[in-house]
């Protein structure tokens, strides 16, 4: 009698000791058992979000991956369907890999990459698509696979399929790739039924010099958005994409594989005007970002979620109980002089103003008190530096911490003292300002911090703990606080 995969997992997450974990975040998405990796099929339907995501309830012991499926009113409080597909069918029998949703007239479609694998160590992968009317029931399309192999020139490491509606009424899907030659790149395909599927060929950057020709020997993950700009509403063609094995670009591009942007504009099979490549959070852990799919009608932000992880490191204490890995918060993106912005999306909780407000601290520091113990937060901060020579940031406790100490515009990130096992300090350079705002979130093992209005992010796992939990902000010279007030989430 052949396995029933679905009725498996619904038993491991029934058995799960996850949400015992104190660990366990309260607002940033986090498996119900198992490993979580890639965001999949984000999509806003019948005013909900949903998100599907890289989903492997049985690891360690079997590293099998499904879609798993969350929900949520808010983006801030989510609830867990268990999994939407399972690797139960040929073309994707060791594996659901990445994809995206689109929303197609009553049906919202989601596409995929089946993986197979062979004793030799070579593998298949197949573009699929599964479809859903109400995002509980999900039907494999009879079609499958819809792209049954790569294209003449390029290796079976064409994956993660991106598809949105053009404007033209059609639809066009990008897929991250490799060439023969061991190059990685995007490919573009066209289709006017979501059926037939027509090569249109690479993606190509006619004003970038070369610099993408050879850029890395694999793209993952890529997706082509639009994104308005903050101070016009106009849009900008951006490209996110995550390629594998390139040299590091100046300061950043520290983690075990990059994940950032270009932006430009699309025309055809080109990406004109492109500008640099751009890390898109300086953190330890973020990948494979994807942003929200919606309807036509829809003129909703334009909102980007992403792993929290890095491959080849899900040795963590949240094992303990059975898990690993979760997903930043969402955020909303916008493009301000050329840049993109990260605005962090999160609702609720209990907003309440800091003593500290209007207070100037000299050559010294101070405990926020009103945040001692609370193990998720908001802290938002706005600081006048411009009597100051540095400042910092402890979050924690005396012996189990994340400092954020900055001298100038050189901030150093250190979470050596942490339970956190991957990673000890990075360093970073901060926009050039005097009145610096910080916003940073902390969920019990999950911190992001969002400095000038989102100009600048850095996400990392943190695994704090400490019976005198915290935070304090310091001063070399004078720091001003204009503004302050944390927002509790218990």
């Amino acid at each position: 009698m052949p396995e029933d995969l679905f009725v498996e997992s619904a038993a491991a997450i029934a058995a799960s000791l996850a949400t015992e974990d104190p660990d366990y975040p309260l607002f940033h998405l986090a498996p119900p058992v198992g490993r979580l990796n890639d965001p999949n099929g984000l999509v806003v339907h019948r005013g909900a979000y949903h998100a599907f995501y890289q989903f492997s309830p049985f690891h360690p012991r079997r590293k099998l991956v499904f879609w798993g499926h969350a929900s949520s009113t808010d983006l801030t409080h989510w609830h867990d369907h268990g999994p939407a597909i399972a690797p139960d069918t040929w073309f994707d029998r060791d594996g659901v890999y990445s994809g995206n949703a689109v929303i197609a007239e009553d049906r919202v479609l989601l596409h995929y990459t089946g993986n197979v694998r062979h004793p030799d160590g070579g593998r298949d992968t197949y573009q699929c698509v599964a479809s859903s009317t109400d995002l509980v029931h999900f039907t494999k399309d009879p079609g499958n696979p819809v792209i049954p192999a790569p294209p003449p020139g390029y290796t079976a490491h064409v994956r993660d399929p991106q598809v949105w509606r053009d404007d033209d009424g059609g639809y066009r899907m990008c897929l991250g790739a490799q060439r023969a030659d061991e190059t990685g790149c995007a490919l573009l395909y066209r289709s006017d039924d979501l059926h037939e599927w027509l090569f249109e060929g690479e993606l190509t950057f006619p004003d970038a010099g070369g610099r993408y020709d050879k850029f890395g020997y694999m793209w993952e993950c890529p997706s082509l958005i639009r994104v308005p700009d903050e101070a016009t509403g106009a849009p900008h063609d951006v490209l996110l994409f995550c390629p594998q094995g390139i040299e590091p670009l100046g300061e950043g591009f520290e983690n075990v594989f990059p994940c950032g942007y270009v932006i430009g504009r699309l025309v055809g099979t080109q990406l004109r005007a492109t500008g640099d490549f751009v890390e898109l959070d300086r953190g330890f852990e973020f990948y494979a970002p994807q942003t929200l799919a919606r309807a036509a009608d829809d003129p909703g932000p334009t909102v980007l979620m992403a792993w929290l992880g890095n491959a080849g490191e899900d040795e963590q204490p949240s094992m303990e109980h059975g898990w690993v890995h979760a997903m930043s918060l969402p955020r909303e993106l916008l493009v301000r002089d050329g840049r993109l912005v990260q605005r962090p999306q999160l609702e609720g909780g209990s907003r309440s103003r800091l003593a500290v407000q209007g207070q100037r601290v000299v050559d010294g520091g101070v405990r926020l008190g009103e945040a001692d113990g609370v193990r998720s937060f908001v802290l938002h901060l706005d600081l006048d530096l411009s009597a100051a020579q540095g400042w910092s940031l402890r979050l924690g406790s005396a012996d189990c911490y994340v400092d954020l100490t900055a001298v100038g515009r050189r901030l150093v990130v250190d979470r050596s003292t942490t339970r956190y096992p991957h990673g000890g300090s990075r360093v970073v350079t901060l926009p050039e300002t005097v009145s610096l705002e910080i916003e940073l979130v902390h969920d019990r093992s999950v911190t992001e911090v969002f400095f000038d209005r989102g100009a600048l992010s850095f996400s990392l796992r943190s695994y704090l703990t400490g019976p005198d939990f915290g935070v304090r902000l310091g001063a070399q010279g004078a720091v001003t606080v204009l503004d302050a007030d944390l927002t509790r989430f218990d």
